[in-house]
């Protein structure tokens, strides 16, 4: 991976639904569609410390299937794929299968 998060960093891939959303007969523009909070962690930071002096532990991995937060973090895109960098606290949950 040619991205590195560093700290308490986090990098995800969105999962994109293939189904065309049809609403009413109308076509929704990928543009006005919502953005996935489903994403797969891709790699981790090298930790940090918090405010209190703590080390920061990783709740998560790599391979990890995560619901984020809906307007956190900062897009990034690299060899055609989309991706987002997001602080720890960003993400809610672990999806379990």
């Amino acid at each position: 991976m040619k991205i590195k998060p560093l700290k308490d960093r986090v990098l995800v891939e969105a999962i994109d639904e293939d189904s065309e959303q049809i609403k009413g007969g109308i076509v929704i523009p990928d543009s006005a569609k919502e953005k996935p909070q489903e994403a797969r962690v891709v790699a981790l930071g090298t930790g940090g410390i918090d405010d209190d002096g703590n080390e920061i532990q990783f709740d998560i991995k790599v391979g990890d299937l995560v619901l984020t937060s809906k307007y956190g973090g900062t897009d990034v895109t690299m060899d055609d794929k989309e991706y987002k960098i997001l602080k720890s606290s960003d993400i809610l949950a672990i999806i379990k299968n």
